[in-house]
């Protein structure tokens, strides 16, 4: 059997036909390791965007943008969206889920999905991040990404060191979302992998018993990490989030 194609570049598929979708991957991460959701989303008749976060061509880069070039950037890339398409809604890992979150307080998309978002994290970190990146701006990753799946993870594609900078900006981030969490109201489906060891379960359960949302599911999947998609799990949840996006929209 051949290697799945590494494609870490930005996607726009499907018709459309059933509205659109924004696809929005993680930190220090490129749009392939949401490609597999915007797959089974186009399948399903939905255009899928997967743009590249601001920043992410590289660590240096990345390391000079606040949280709010991200936001910013994904508010337009959703406007653009609506004016062409009904129903839009968002899908989101990790930073991406955060930022789904945020943009789902603020500009109302028909329905949301977010996979191992990092709602905040442990206390201890809060000290060290603002310190640390000034000492160790670029911080290697030890092993790669956070997957289960060994194949997987020596083909995944992104940036081989995280700026403290960029954590310290997504950690900003959080603290938006935390306070918004309330004022999100679309259906909702919140992921996590049994095995993530960047995002605590913890941030599950409070993202599910925050939002306003009368309609939301969880979803956990029990033999994945971090990035979900393209793990052990990926194409189950590819389908479940097809499955749900469609149900709530009407689709």
């Amino acid at each position: 059997m051949s290697e799945p194609v590494v494609d870490p570049s930005p996607f726009d598929l499907g018709s459309g036909e059933a509205g659109a979708v924004l696809c929005l991957h993680g930190l220090t991460g490129t749009p392939y390791e949401v490609r597999p959701l915007g797959e089974a989303l186009a399948a399903r008749g939905l255009r899928a965007f997967g743009p590249m976060l601001p920043g992410h061509e590289s660590a240096q880069v990345l390391s000079k943008l606040p949280y709010t070039a991200w936001l910013d950037a994904v508010r337009e890339h959703f406007d653009a969206l609506q004016a062409e398409h009904a129903p839009v809604s968002v899908v989101g890992l990790s930073l991406g889920g955060l930022l789904t979150l945020a943009l789902a307080a603020e500009a109302k998309p028909a329905a949301v999905a977010v996979i191992g978002t990092p709602l905040r994290f442990p206390g201890w970190m809060n000290t060290l991040i603002p310190v640390a990146k000034l000492v160790r701006p670029l911080l290697p990753k030890a092993g790669g990404s956070d997957i289960q799946e060994a194949a997987a993870r020596r083909r995944h594609p992104g940036l081989p060191v995280m700026p403290l900078t960029s954590v310290h900006e997504l950690m900003r981030l959080q603290k938006i979302v935390q306070a918004r969490l309330g004022e999100i109201r679309c259906p909702l489906l919140a992921a996590h992998g049994a095995h993530d060891r960047t995002a605590r379960k913890s941030c599950l359960d409070a993202i599910l018993s925050g939002v306003a949302s009368t309609r939301k599911r969880r979803l956990w999947l029990e033999n994945s990490g971090h990035v979900v998609p393209v793990d052990y799990d990926g194409p189950r949840l590819a389908a479940e989030v097809a499955d749900f996006l469609a149900a709530e929209t009407g689709r």
